[in-house]
């Protein structure tokens, strides 16, 4: 056979895209340090710090430190002054890195690669064998991780403007309703909505031990836990309360039959009861979905969401890029008369469902 014909501009171009991908991986476990070891937040609003200033605040070595730094300026994640030679976070840079209020507050996140390296070896039997791997077989930081990376952006968008987004819905929740939170993980979102609506009572469900005990802690810590329950139980277990919000937050498409989740929503919402579906934001055709932001999701939905939806039995594996079509004919077998799109972030796809028509 003769030897391919290559182009060396596409090849030099493609090698730098790599190696672009290769420093972000190892960037990654900088800012897992800065921000465990408290270095950005020593940095926030202190101005220009040379090494051994910011190794003294921080109360690291200083030739560690020192290293680290320039690994952040040549990232551009911190401000380099030759002159002075010494390193400064923007306010920009900041928000990121080490406001942990922030919804664009990112460090914890890398929790979730972590937990994907480590839990390489199971992923790599699943390939073989086609088996699932479930939410609990993953190394721990997963949980973390997620948990992380979605709370502040709740904190930012679910009560004043996914919430109000819905038809009615908030001023139900005003009046006093009871809300299922189902895959409520450590219980932000349940967290969130019982600190807005006092009147409400909150019941979170979720399949993870773990994640439920952290989430009771998260409830205490709020001073909601007088009306905020939580329990372990499937999608398919929820009890019939006749709730007046059922919640699903990013975990429909990590259930092994959302068909079903969908249905014994329908089953245990009152009458005029409404479904918040918010899923990862995803075009409906794969070849529309070529961003960083969907190479982000696809890459964790094949270790992360497919696998658990396989453990599930994987009646139906949405992954996390299904789409509104496809979420759309998941709540039509389901039963629901009333889907629509009611909001939309560059991360996220914000959906209401009813049994009712409008």
């Amino acid at each position: 056979m003769d030897a391919p014909v290559l182009d060396n501009t596409r090849l030099e171009s493609f090698v730098n895209r790599a190696m672009q991908d290769l420093a972000a991986g190892y960037g990654g476990v900088m800012v897992s340090l800065g921000h465990r070891l408290g270095l950005y937040k020593a940095m926030a609003g202190a101005g220009p710090l040379s090494a051994k200033e910011l190794a003294q605040r921080a109360g690291c070595a200083t030739r560690y430190v020192s290293e680290w730094l320039n690994s952040q300026a040549a990232a551009g994640y911190v401000d380099h002054h030759a002159l002075s030679d010494t390193y400064e976070l923007s306010p920009e840079q900041a928000m990121v890195l080490a406001d942990e209020t922030s919804p664009v507050f990112i460090p914890p996140a890398w929790n979730v690669p972590a937990s994907m390296w480590t839990d390489e070896g199971k992923t790599l039997e699943a390939f073989r064998t086609g088996r699932g791997v479930g939410w609990g077989e993953h190394d721990g930081r997963l949980a973390c991780g997620v948990a992380a990376f979605y709370r502040n952006g709740y904190r930012a968008s679910l009560v004043p403007q996914w919430l109000p987004a819905l038809d009615g819905v908030v001023d139900r929740l005003e009046a006093g309703i009871e809300v299922a939170d189902i895959g409520c993980g450590h219980g932000h979102s349940t967290v969130l909505m019982a600190q807005a609506f006092p009147r409400s009572r909150f019941f979170g469900y979720d399949v993870h031990p773990d994640s439920v005990v952290q989430a009771r802690r998260n409830a205490e810590a709020a001073g909601v836990a007088d009306r905020v329950s939580f329990a372990v139980a499937s999608a398919t277990q929820v009890p019939a309360r006749s709730f007046g919000l059922v919640c699903f937050f990013d975990c429909l498409h990590d259930l092994g039959d959302p068909v079903a989740a969908a249905r014994h929503a329908g089953e245990v919402l009152a009458d005029d009861g409404t479904v918040m579906l918010v899923e990862p934001y995803a075009k409906d055709r794969p070849e529309d979905n070529r961003d960083t932001v969907a190479r982000l999701y696809y890459s964790a939905s094949t270790t992360i969401c497919c696998a658990h939806a396989i453990s599930e039995g994987g009646q139906l594996v949405l992954g996390a890029q299904a789409g509104q079509k496809r979420l759309t004919e998941v709540f039509r077998q389901a039963g629901f008369a009333h889907f629509r799109r009611a909001a939309e972030t560059p991360f996220n796809l914000i959906l209401e469902a009813r049994r009712r028509p409008s």
